[in-house]
């Protein structure tokens, strides 16, 4: 039993990840277009997948691949400078993350990197996510910056100082915003990839830079964890 015990005690407990899927997309679908990652990635996260609490306001761009039900975290206009049911979002992803959590950070891929990408500022802020732990880690894929001057301020007024990965694709539209996004973040983890606005497959030269993240966020899970315990 002793022995048991202290495998229970030593178990490791893997970062866990909000995923927040792309427009007009799919809790489903981005587990799906995730699995193009190797298991030797997958393995080291613990993924949540959820659906945007909006069904489809038009076409999907996904329709013909992945199958429907699609959903959208909010909408804008052309300028991306307004947005519609925006804070009834950031209220949902937060009950999300009371009911699923706690969670150490969050996944977002297009207008779910958008969402994950404000979301520390936001909170920091005291305008978002008030209700939950602080988010420690990012993983931003094909994301950009929201452009209304006053939401930006809050969510990016101040350095995005918790770890995060991005990725950036060179044929990706919202790339040069990608881009943009990177020089409000402290020592940002960037993986370029040759492809367009899409979940990328993880090639020979990303594969140990992702490692590297991984395991960086792992350890600092594992310290923390250990103070907890120690009651330091």
């Amino acid at each position: 039993m002793g022995s048991d015990y202290h495998l229970v005690r030593d178990e490791i407990r893997k970062p866990r990840f909000l995923c927040l899927h792309g427009f007009r997309t799919s809790g489903e679908i981005m587990k799906k277009q995730m699995n193009k990652w190797p298991e030797s990635i997958r393995q080291k996260l613990d993924l949540v997948f959820v659906d945007a609490p909006f069904q489809a306001m038009g076409k999907s761009d996904v329709e013909g691949i992945f199958d429907p039900p699609y959903y959208e975290w909010f909408q804008y206009n052309k300028e991306f400078t307004e947005y519609t049911n925006l804070n009834e979002s950031l209220e949902y992803i937060e009950e999300c993350m009371i009911k699923h959590g706690p969670f150490d950070g969050l996944l977002g891929f297009s207008q779910g990197a958008i969402l994950s990408a404000a979301l520390p500022g936001l909170q920091a802020q005291g305008v978002a996510l008030t209700e939950v732990p602080k988010l420690k880690f990012l993983i931003i894929i094909g994301g950009a910056k929201f452009q209304a001057e006053s939401l930006a301020k809050k969510a990016y007024g101040s350095p995005i100082e918790c770890p995060s990965l991005h990725f950036l694709g060179k044929e990706d539209f919202l790339r040069p915003y990608g881009e943009e996004l990177l020089k409000s973040v402290v020592n940002p983890v960037v993986i370029r990839h040759p492809k367009g606005h899409t979940v990328p497959r993880i090639d020979e030269q990303a594969l140990p830079i992702m490692l590297n993240f991984l395991d960086k966020i792992q350890n600092l899970i594992s310290e923390e964890e250990r103070m907890k315990n120690n009651g330091e």
